[in-house]
């Protein structure tokens, strides 16, 4: 018999436990209860003009000419700048693909010319365009803007001096070195 008082006990408790749980509650709600205010109590200030609720795409900044930088670029400096590139470019002559392709003689050579590396369909939309000057500088300050779609997953280069070094370096890597431009 003593067995089941003690089961009774063990219930009784869990159903006081209970029921002060939800009288809690009630009685919370009714110290606490909350009013929906007329307005907002911080406001977002927003300029007038334009849809409401529109979300517009700033034009991105014009990118600094990279030709008259070249002439006095610093190659030494360039090839320390494309140590964050040897985990995915090789950059001897018939060196190898890696995760992207070689980067050997890249200046003025055609965006999607190098054998054996499947380009990003981003990249394959520009197989009509070179590696000229200008569109290493723009690939190189933030490819995924230059070329939404592309498998690089490099964030970008930001400082112009050091793109400029790096693209002195990229002409350097050739047999007969692409002209600076004018």
């Amino acid at each position: 018999m003593a067995s089941s008082l003690e089961s009774n006990k063990i219930a009784a408790a869990v159903l006081t436990a209970g029921v002060i749980a939800m009288m809690s509650g009630f009685a919370a709600e009714l110290l606490y209860s909350p009013e929906m205010l007329e307005e907002n109590v911080y406001t977002v200030a927003v300029a007038d003009g334009g849809d409401a609720g529109a979300t517009e795409v700033a034009e991105a900044p014009a990118l600094e000419p990279i030709g008259p930088l070249l002439a006095s670029a610093d190659v030494a400096n360039g090839e320390k700048v494309t140590r964050a590139c040897t985990a995915c470019h090789s950059f001897d002559e018939g060196g190898p693909t890696k995760i992207g392709p070689n980067l050997y003689d890249i200046v003025n050579r055609s965006i999607t010319a190098y054998e054996g590396f499947a380009f990003s369909d981003a990249l394959l939309e520009k197989a009509d365009q070179v590696w000229d000057y200008e569109n290493l500088n723009g690939f190189l300050v933030r490819p995924r803007d230059w070329a939404p779609g592309t498998k690089m997953t490099y964030a970008g280069m930001r400082k112009t001096s050091d793109r400029a070094d790096l693209i002195a370096y990229l002409r350097s890597l050739s047999g007969s070195p692409a002209p600076l431009p004018e």
